[in-house]
């Protein structure tokens, strides 16, 4: 059964175990649907209202590029996972001759560099998400200005988390080349996310101080 399609005990019971996946990295990608979820109902909420009838062209835009980011980062919770079994497999390879240690090394490098790429889409998802309720800040039904924040702060966890993800992995990983690109790639993308994310939250926060 894909993780996706466990119910929220049983997700939360498997994280709590022993069992080394799934762990942060699809913790972090379940946040960004979750946040992407919520982007969705905020513009759910605006659509159909008086008030905001000039803005629904763009809110029927954001419904639609919300679920489609939601969809895709559902099915990262899975491919996180399956990718760090590449690793937990390799573990398995033996290594007693020259030969099966130069062929395990290379399934795990190839193993961590998949483990790499799967965050470092989740922080790319992530920042589109918080690119969307920019786009809809001041324009959205502000009786879900609550609603919004949390988006924030869902897609920033799944940012921040799968960047610790992406570090830990470039840590074991030997090729040069590939590590010095999701390095600099992620720590700009990072940077972005962060700053964007912190605009809107204390633009959202500024909104519902009294």
């Amino acid at each position: 059964m894909k993780l996706v399609d466990k119910t929220i005990r049983e997700f939360s019971d498997l994280l709590a175990s022993q069992a080394p996946a799934p762990g942060g990295g699809s913790t972090a990608a379940l946040e960004g649907a979750l946040g992407t979820a919520l982007i969705s109902m905020v513009a759910s909420l605006t659509v159909g209202r008086r008030k905001y009838a000039e803005h629904e062209p763009l809110m029927f835009d954001i419904l639609k590029r919300a679920e489609e980011l939601r969809i895709n980062m559902l099915d990262i919770i899975d491919r996180d996972t399956e990718a760090y079994n590449m690793v937990a497999n390799v573990f398995a390879m033996p290594k007693d001759t020259d030969e099966e240690r130069a062929v395990r090394h290379d399934a795990m490098q190839n193993a961590l560099k998949a483990c790499t790429l799967t965050p470092f889409e989740m922080i790319q998802c992530a920042y589109s998400g918080l690119v969307m309720i920019a786009e809809m800040f001041g324009k959205f039904n502000m009786n879900a200005a609550s609603d919004l924040g949390v988006a924030v702060i869902s897609l920033r966890a799944c940012a921040e988390g799968a960047w610790l993800n992406i570090l830990i992995n470039l840590d074991g990983i030997r090729d040069e080349i590939f590590s010095a690109k999701y390095m600099i790639s992620g720590s700009d993308l990072i940077l972005k996310v962060t700053e964007l994310a912190d605009d809107i939250h204390a633009d959202i926060l500024h909104s519902l101080l009294p």
